[in-house]
């Protein structure tokens, strides 16, 4: 497979993981699926958006991007010193580089939440009434936060599914990486032998 199409695939998978991280962080909006009373009373790390910033706005240029570069001419380019094609996957490490910052905000925001435990109402007032992920391996524990109902659940499977997204996303844009420096050194086709004379793959 040439680097263009590679990074195309890339792409291809990198938009609908941001679209679900998109959703799944404005669904931390809602505890329990309802609709809170008081935004105060909202996980501190919901409002850091990194589901809709970091894995959701910032990874769809990276994405457009990687989706873009199969689009150049790519047998036309090799063994011409001043195309583009080269320049266009170099500047696709830099996207990737965003990539994965905002992937990585994510990651670091939904573990960091994981951790900490939702902000709930434990019968006296709005805290976050688990240390250091305790209440991860012990159930019973829940029972401490009274209010929204079955908040517990939702913000783990919610800030979990973030989790493991960004945590791919940081791995396909680590791949494109890689991918960009044999595109920029070798070229897209013919230069590393994965094209015939005639351009087909």
């Amino acid at each position: 497979m040439c680097t263009g199409g590679c990074a195309k695939c890339l792409g291809t998978t990198l938009i609908p993981l941001a679209v679900l991280c998109t959703l799944a962080n404005i669904l931390l909006f809602f505890p329990g699926g309802k609709v809170v009373e008081n935004n105060v009373h909202i996980t501190n790390e919901v409002w850091y958006f990194g589901g809709i910033l970091g894995s959701g706005v910032l990874m769809i240029f990276p994405a457009l991007v990687f989706l873009g570069l199969k689009n150049n001419d790519c047998c036309g380019c090799c063994g011409n010193e001043s195309c583009g094609k080269r320049f266009a996957m170099f500047s696709s490490i830099i996207f990737a580089a965003v990539g994965v910052l905002g992937a990585g905000y994510c990651f670091v925001l939904s573990a960091v939440a994981l951790n900490r435990g939702p902000k709930c109402y434990n019968g006296t007032e709005w805290t976050y009434p688990f240390q250091d992920g305790n209440y991860l391996a012990n159930h019973t524990l829940w029972n401490a936060c009274q209010s929204p109902e079955n908040i517990v659940p939702w913000n783990l499977t919610l800030f979990s599914l973030l989790l493991v997204m960004s945590g791919i996303q940081v791995v396909l844009c680590g791949i494109q990486v890689v991918n960009g420096l044999l595109g920029t050194i070798c070229g897209d086709c013919q230069c590393c032998g994965c094209c015939g004379g005639d351009g087909t793959v």
